[in-house]
């Protein structure tokens, strides 16, 4: 088994190692992750200017780029043969809810399933990062349920798992995105040359996080797994925007 690791938190991630350690078991693995932390970076491509690919002393390689174009060189002209399945992260806090919009852990796998690899982002939801090992560990369980029980359909998961030891983990729940209230404002500070500067703020807190929600089934010490789609189409507003241009 081919299997092809990404992330956004750049290939010195803790939770990348973790991953690596864990999957290597599973078949040949391939690390292929940003320079440097590209967090929200979302499915942003390079096309402004040339991208390198260099090796660490790790084995791990590493691009001037965001999470999309890591995978994206990856399988449309690195490897020799296409992965058989794409896992990005572990990603060092959640990317739940609206978060999904933004991470880069997200569109890592994102652009695999475009390329038509299943793809899965997983993500360890807490502010310590102590147990990586258990989201390598439910991700490798996932790969390995897809070689036993192949789904139906091809599959892009969000995988969220609170930050606890495997055993303390209250099973997994198949969930739907929550959703967060509106960010907090912009931060506003000045610069040494005097000049005023914006940092974005933090995220809001959830909104709509009951039961079914990823937001609800973490805060209940679960792993939360979620399947997404890229269709953006509003399929429920074809007929009334046709009868607005019609008017």
């Amino acid at each position: 088994m081919r299997i092809l690791l990404s992330n956004d938190d750049g290939y010195f991630a803790p939770g990348l190692a973790a991953l690596a350690q864990a999957a290597a078991r599973l078949g040949s693995i391939t690390v292929v992750a940003p320079e440097r932390d590209r967090s929200g970076a979302s499915n942003s491509l390079t096309l402004d200017r040339p991208l390198t690919l260099r090796q660490a002393p790790t084995g791990f390689y590493f691009v001037n780029g965001t999470p999309t174009d890591c995978v994206h060189m990856a399988v449309t002209g690195m490897l020799a043969e296409q992965p058989d399945v794409v896992i990005s992260g572990v990603n060092s806090g959640a990317n739940m809810g609206d978060d999904t919009i933004y991470s880069g852990t997200v569109a890592a796998a994102t652009e695999g399933h475009l390329l038509g690899i299943p793809s899965i982002a997983v993500s360890l939801v807490g502010h310590h990062g102590e147990h990586f090992a258990s989201a390598a560990r439910i991700a490798c369980e996932l790969v390995e349920r897809w070689l036993s029980k192949p789904p139906g359909e091809p599959m892009l998961l969000n995988v969220n798992v609170p930050d606890l030891p495997y055993d303390q983990l209250r099973g997994v729940e198949v969930t739907r995105l929550g959703r967060r209230h509106k960010a907090e404002p912009v931060i506003r500070a000045t610069d040494p040359r005097g000049q005023t500067v914006y940092w974005v703020g933090p995220a809001g807190s959830a909104a709509d996080a009951g039961p079914g929600t990823d937001f609800h089934a973490v805060a209940a010490g679960r792993v939360s797994v979620t399947p997404l789609q890229l269709d953006l189409t509003h399929t429920g507003q074809l007929e009334s925007v046709r009868d607005w241009l019609e008017r």
